[in-house]
């Protein structure tokens, strides 16, 4: 089932909401350790994937050509802008708060590799397990907002399973108008190149690094290319 994945996604992220609302104070030490075991298992996942590869130099490619790509059109400070204008423009609002909460946690919870990967994975695979992890980050990050920012968070479910829904079914569609050679390669060195960012995002949360992830999208793109030229052309 290609919505799986996005299903639990949302169901976690109401379930994290409904107990964060019960809990009017977390720790640091519980928050701080939680989330450093969270951040080994995504960077764990993310190698699991990144061994896949049969063609490294696609994902090295990839990799490169996109972090140009990303960089030059800045992605990354582009999606914080409009979150900054969203978040400002939501706060000065009258009865802000609900709508704060839900802007907010559907920012977070959308922008973001995991969400497009696990998507994909989930539609051309029926591999769910990046969007499970995510939701397990998504339901403990809801708890959290939960705490501070209200009931609002909950409703973030709704684009959360609408738009990694529509990116799974998209891709259920794919195999109809692609070789099956072609997809598999493209198969193996996305869910490599994607694995490679899933590390970072986990680098991330251990506190290790800061990548701009969201800078490294565009190799997604350039892996199709670089794939179907090379099924074309060797």
């Amino acid at each position: 089932m290609a919505l799986l994945g996005a299903i639990v996604n949302g169901l976690c992220i109401i379930g994290g909401t409904l107990i964060g609302r019960f809990l009017s104070r977390i720790p640091d030490r519980i928050k701080e350790t939680v989330m450093m075991g969270i951040g080994l298992s995504v960077t764990i996942l993310g190698i699991q994937m990144g061994l896949k590869s049969e063609q490294f130099l696609i994902v090295i490619f990839s990799l490169v050509i996109g972090a140009v790509i990303g960089e030059w059109l800045d992605i990354d400070k582009a999606l914080n802008k409009v979150g900054n204008w969203l978040e400002e423009k939501v706060g000065t609002s009258e009865g802000g708060g609900v709508a704060k909460g839900f802007v907010t946690a559907t920012l977070i919870f959308v922008i973001g590799a995991m969400a497009i990967i696990g998507a994909l994975d989930s539609g051309i695979r029926g591999n769910h397990s990046v969007l499970y992890t995510k939701s397990i980050i998504d339901g403990f990050t809801s708890l959290i907002l939960a705490t501070t920012l209200g009931i609002g968070v909950l409703f973030s479910f709704i684009p959360v399973v609408l738009y990694e829904g529509s990116i799974a079914l998209f891709a259920t569609q794919i195999e109809k108008w692609i070789p099956a050679q072609l997809m598999d390669s493209f198969i193996l060195e996305m869910t490599a190149t994607g694995g490679l960012m899933i590390v970072a995002i986990g680098l991330n949360l251990l506190g290790i690094t800061a990548i701009r992830v969201a800078n490294l999208l565009p190799a997604i793109l350039v892996v199709a290319i670089l794939t179907a030229l090379l099924y074309r052309f060797l």
